[in-house]
């Protein structure tokens, strides 16, 4: 899996008023969990842009005083006006612990139910995964060239080689479904076919 860098500097500092004062100077306020100890760190809002604001998922490696910590974005609070970020709990990734993560899929192939007419539904974006760090994907890929019209892409079907995904095997990543204009082609094919079956009569 991809990762992002966090630049970061150590805080003493952990009151209402000494985070407030941060973000008055566009920093956001950050703790890491996971280790021995909590560690309070504050960064630049901007060095959160490609962290946060994204449909795909990364991890972040937080520098702070010359050391390097692996971690995942655990919880993160926004303003609920200006939409700024607040504060970001993060979660320190070790390389002999497993940890879920929800990844993005993605979807692969040419279904033949689509090109047939039909219309893709996607009923789960993303996918609870779990895996030691090193072998966290990008996304899962969801092949669906064997898709025809009213089929289901149930998670039993995702080839999955380091990880294992943590659904139900009931769960359904997407769908090919008859698009009204399928679907009204298929009726009035059924009455013409009646109707030169009652004519041969």
């Amino acid at each position: 899996m991809q990762s992002i860098t966090i630049v970061g500097s150590q805080r003493e500092s952990v009151g209402k008023a000494a985070s407030k004062a941060l973000r008055n100077a566009g920093q956001v306020p950050c703790v890491l969990y996971g280790g021995d100890n909590a560690i309070h760190f504050s960064a630049e809002e901007k060095a959160f842009k490609n962290l946060v604001y994204t449909p795909n998922v990364y991890t972040a490696t937080i520098e702070l005083a010359g050391k390097t910590y692996n971690a995942i974005l655990q919880d993160i609070q926004f303003d609920p006006v200006t939409d700024k970020i607040l504060h970001i709990d993060f979660y320190q990734l070790h390389a002999d612990k497993e940890i879920t993560l929800e990844v993005p899929i993605r979807i692969e192939g040419n279904s033949p139910g689509i090109m047939a007419g039909g219309t893709i539904r996607v009923v789960n974006r993303k996918l609870k995964v779990r895996a030691l760090p090193a072998n966290l994907p990008d996304f899962v890929p969801i092949d669906i060239s064997w898709m025809e019209m009213g089929n289901k892409f149930y998670v039993t079907r995702i080839e999955t080689k380091n990880y294992k995904i943590m659904h139900p095997d009931n769960t359904v990543v997407c769908q090919v479904r008859i698009s009204r204009a399928a679907m009204k082609a298929a009726q009035e094919a059924a009455k013409a076919e009646k109707g030169t079956a009652k004519k041969k009569k």
